[in-house]
């Protein structure tokens, strides 16, 4: 863990590139870092000296009359390696590396990062950027950047200058602000990983938002997003497909399959990191997490006065994966005695006008559900807070019942989202105050209530290191990685290896395979595709005839002869893991077999998986209810299918010299889960 403590809160700090030129960076970063009075040394430096906004400044940073802790380095790129060498002689633990026109321009300038991050690195020091923004920390009054951020307890990390300065103006629309700022820019030394570690234990971070082009340590940054959730701060991820899933080879359906939005998308559920689509969500999403409940589950009951805004917050909850139950019996009766008989208490629970008769009633309304096992999230939609803004009248009570349900949320600790056509009215500014997260639009207020789903994280559980890797085997053939996987315990037909005429006699004459059988042609990157595989040979004079059809239409090097796999009512499923650059193993299950690319039905995880974790994977998956059994069918054996998928996930995990491996199909039947064909692809 590197030692950030000279970046955010140093003793003193130098700006190299200091200037008077208003139109300068060098005059926006000092101007920020003299703008709040902070106990620190401040010098800024320009090779001109003089005086720049009312400070000495000096002509090098060997001028300096006492060490200095932090450098901001703002000259032209053809000074830069200059710089770094003089800021490390001058004393400086941390350098943020606002110039630009290096890595990002090509080799020439990534050579010149490298060996500047290689001088810091040597003299113990750290360096944000080339390219980047600054740095904040409103907790040690450090203002290093570009702009100056409404302070608060969101850490936001970004690769994007613009795209902080949207955010921050969102974030303050919501009433948030930031805690620390950190501009990655070429992340040469300091990655989004390491603030990440940091911000575990700083006490003014809540939660970190991270806007991403690259994530270059993909698994580390996995384990430090897991670990600020572990200490109760959330991560908000904006990710524009930024990880490179793969050889894209698409030698195989998982390889093909396996994308870079599902590859960041396996990472945040590994991870418990939220993930949005644009600044908007984030902020939202932000918003929502501040509040510490969380749903333990998807059913979420609907409070509203009109039946309009119930029916289309049903269908945006259906649409984001949320339930909208019927209510029991037994919880209609207790919802009716704290309502009127004109009210609905299925599911939405419209109230059917008594507000305006009654205020009190939202807040009796809310109890009720709260207090109750059938619920696990309310959302409250419509038209409270009109009630006080319509008719004065009922000001008191309705402000009142903000005040009920705020009491009420507090008590059942389960999360509540409000959509309101009033959203600035004093009873709805109670719920705000109180914590609750309001919304004017229907469709945000229903998105933040689905951020607050915990049962979304469906890898929580499994472990982000990876195991140690096996003897690393010569190819990816069909022999070779049934021989691997069921050395790992996967079930394969039996099968036996033949070249001849002759071999293949002396098997039939043994019998220890037996009918019916099935021929595969070896060497062939898509067996069935090519015509490579024969099915349902039911006797030793047409598996002679079969034999020599493959051998004279494909001239393969070997032909498999296998024991046919019973598949009566069984399902086909596909296994397979290929290698991320950044994020090194994934796990893909879907609905396998030939239609395998055309169905799609695939979900992905970081592997290895634990038994609960592909268990998960399996049930999310749309073609889920056939494996339970549908029509008279029976379930298959899902035991023994997750035994498949950890098995798999593991063996992709520990050879590292496959860059794509897959079990197409398994047969998954009753009786267990059986491998008939698995191939990889070596990696490049």
């Amino acid at each position: 863990m590197r030692d950030l403590s000279p970046l955010f809160n140093p003793r003193s700090v130098a700006v190299l590139g200091a200037s008077s030129d208003s139109a300068k960076w060098g005059y926006t970063v000092s101007t920020q870092l003299l703008s709040l009075p902070s106990g620190r040394e401040i010098f800024l430096v320009n090779r001109s000296g003089g005086e720049i906004l009312g400070q000495i400044a000096y002509r090098s940073l060997d001028e300096l009359p006492a060490p200095v802790d932090l450098v901001a380095i703002i000259v032209p790129a053809g000074g830069f390696l200059d710089a770094v060498r003089d800021a490390l002689a001058a004393g400086a633990r941390a350098l943020v590396a606002i110039t630009a026109g290096l890595g990002e321009t090509g080799a020439d300038g990534l050579r010149i990062e490298q060996q500047a991050v290689a001088m810091a690195r040597a003299a113990g020091a750290v360096l944000v950027g080339p390219n980047c923004l600054g740095v904040t920390d409103s907790s040690t009054g450090l203002r290093l950047a570009s702009d100056r951020f409404a302070d608060g307890d969101v850490t936001v990390l970004s690769q994007s200058g613009n795209m902080v300065l949207d955010l921050e103006s969102l974030l303050v629309d919501a009433g948030l602000g930031i805690s620390r700022f950190v501009s990655l820019g070429n992340q040469a030394d300091i990655t989004v990983t390491d603030v990440m570690r940091d911000c575990v234990n700083h006490e003014g971070t809540r939660a970190v938002a991270i806007y991403a082009e690259d994530v270059k340590d993909g698994r580390e940054f996995a384990k430090s997003a897991r670990a600020l959730a572990d200490v109760g701060k959330p991560v908000v991820l904006l990710a524009p497909g930024s990880s490179e899933a793969g050889r894209r080879s698409a030698a195989s359906h998982t390889g093909s399959l396996t994308s870079a939005e599902s590859v960041i998308d396996a990472a945040c559920d590994a991870a418990g990191v939220r993930r949005v689509h644009s600044p908007l969500q984030m902020v939202d999403a932000l918003a929502a997490l501040r509040q510490p409940n969380r749903a333990r589950g998807r059913r979420v009951a609907i409070l509203t006065d009109g039946g309009g805004h119930g029916s289309v917050a049903a269908d945006a909850l259906h649409h984001l994966g949320l339930d909208v139950p019927v209510l029991s019996d037994e919880l209609g009766v207790t919802l009716a005695d704290a309502l009127w008989e004109q009210s609905s208490v299925t599911n939405p629970v419209d109230l059917a006008g008594m507000g305006e008769r009654d205020p009190l009633s939202y807040g009796r309304g809310m109890r009720a559900l709260l207090d109750s096992d059938e619920v696990d999230a309310v959302l409250m939609t419509g038209y409270f807070g009109g009630y006080s803004t319509s008719y004065d009248v009922l000001a008191g009570p309705e402000i009142q019942a903000a005040h009920d349900i705020v009491s009420a949320v507090k008590v059942a600790g389960k999360p509540v989202v409000i959509q309101s056509i009033f959203p600035e009215s004093d009873s709805v500014m109670v719920l705000r105050s109180g914590g609750l997260p309001v919304h004017r639009d229907i469709s945000r207020a229903c998105a933040a209530l689905a951020v607050l789903d915990d049962a979304q994280g469906i890898g929580r559980g499994d472990a982000l290191e990876l195991p140690a890797a096996d003897e690393p085997v010569a190819s990816g053939d069909y022999t070779v990685v049934r021989s691997v996987l069921a050395d790992a315990g996967v079930s394969f037909p039996a099968a036996a290896l033949v070249t001849s005429d002759g071999e293949l006699a002396d098997l039939l004459a043994a019998g220890t395979i037996g009918f019916p059988l099935v021929m595969k042609a070896m060497g062939l990157l898509h067996k069935s595709d090519a015509g490579g595989v024969l099915l349902g040979i039911t006797d030793a004079e047409t598996a002679c005839v079969a034999y020599r059809d493959l051998v004279q239409r494909l001239a393969p090097p070997a032909v498999s002869v296998e024991r046919m796999a019973d598949s009566t009512d069984a399902v086909e499923v596909i296994v397979g893991c290929t290698w991320d650059p950044r994020f090194g193993p994934v796990l893909m299950v879907g609905l396998g077999g030939v239609f395998t690319e055309v169905m799609q039905d695939v979900a992905f995880a970081l592997a290895p998986v634990s038994r609960d974790t592909a268990r998960s994977l399996l049930l999310s998956l749309r073609s889920a209810p056939i494996l339970a059994g549908i029509r008279g069918r029976k379930p298959v054996d899902l035991d023994a299918l997750v035994d498949v998928v950890v098995a798999v996930a593991d063996a992709g995990a520990r050879h590292r010299e496959w860059g794509e491996l897959e079990v197409n199909p398994v047969i998954a039947s009753p009786s267990g889960a059986i491998a008939v064909d698995a191939r990889a692809v070596m990696a490049s």
